[in-house]
């Protein structure tokens, strides 16, 4: 909803300062008179609901140029939702990467805490997470999607080596909830769409975030601490090693691709882009030896972006994806 602060912020001047009310006013027309103030009260709320979403862009933009140009691809009117949930999930994964000058346990409790309890009353002056809830209370995102995200957020905390199970329950957590959460918006209250497109989407975060760990591995084991994948050494890892890691993103890639030729047309092509882009580093990466991604973190240069943003909205275009 666009308004014009000042012409409400005048209309009440208008009101206050030139009407005396005298105290025998009938009701019906007394409520005249409290008319303008609702619709200053509504217009200042819409303001902060827009700034609360620019803030969720700007970080987007800040933090991921190519989600940013798969959200900009997408029909408009979904573009601020995926900004809440990208900005959401960014800042608190900051928390457990980055702070580490700062007790990072407290800091990701008081988040979580701060989260619910927005998400309960429907506001927060926090302007991510306030723009997060104004997305789950309107997409009936389900809390268990959240929890999940938060327990993975809490694995962190405490690198440890992971198991088969711990790294499913942290890709679930971390990557596959934000592609059930992204859908919820895609599909609009369409349950049945939901409901079969579920699977695909978990896919898609998880090979999202798995191309993440290959590319960070460096990073993640002399930063952090962590390796994330199952039975790697990372002082050792092995061309057989890096294969079996490769086919099985190889395998979620090619399940997603299926889904997201069944989103709706107004979410398919900004997917269809982010996971182009995503394949192509993939691809970046299968094509080195190990050594390489333990030694320098491989991305997509900004021309080669280009090039896959244009065939890929010519392809869109063509309906041939």
């Amino acid at each position: 909803m666009k308004v014009r602060i000042g012409y409400f912020r005048c209309l009440n001047l208008l009101f206050f300062i030139k009407i005396k009310v005298p105290y025998t006013l009938q009701p019906s027309k007394c409520l005249i008179l409290f008319i303008p103030n609702a619709l200053f009260t509504l217009a200042m709320l819409s303001l902060f609901h827009k700034t609360t979403f620019d803030c969720s862009r700007l970080i987007t933009q800040a933090y991921s140029t190519s989600f940013t140009l798969g959200i900009k691809a997408l029909d408009s009117k979904l573009h601020e939702a995926i900004y809440g949930i990208y900005a959401f999930v960014r800042y608190a994964d900051e928390i457990v990467d980055t702070f580490h000058d700062f007790d990072k346990a407290t800091l990701l409790t008081e988040f979580k805490a701060n989260t619910y309890t927005a998400i309960e009353r429907g506001i927060s002056t926090n302007p991510v997470i306030h723009s997060y809830q104004m997305v789950v209370n309107k997409y009936h995102i389900e809390r268990e999607l959240t929890e999940a995200f938060f327990n993975s957020m809490e694995m962190d905390l405490h690198p440890s080596d992971y198991s088969s199970d711990s790294y499913k329950e942290y890709i679930y957590g971390s990557a596959e909830v934000v592609g059930l959460m992204c859908l919820r918006v895609f599909c609009e209250g369409d349950k049945a769409a939901y409901n079969r497109l579920k699977e695909p989407a978990r896919r898609l975060g998880s090979a999202f975030q798995k191309v993440n760990f290959l590319r960070d591995i460096r990073n993640d084991y002399q930063n952090l601490g962590r390796v994330y994948f199952p039975n790697v050494d990372f002082t050792n890892f092995q061309v057989s090693a890096k294969k079996a890691i490769e086919a099985d993103i190889e395998a979620d890639f090619e399940a997603a691709y299926k889904g997201i030729l069944e989103l709706p047309k107004s979410a398919r092509f900004g997917v269809y882009l982010a996971y182009r882009y995503y394949k192509a580093l993939f691809l970046k990466i299968k094509n080195v030896t190990p050594e390489v991604i333990k030694k320098e973190r491989l991305r997509i240069p900004n021309p080669t972006k280009a090039y896959i943003l244009l065939k890929s909205a010519i392809r869109n275009y063509a309906n041939v994806m």
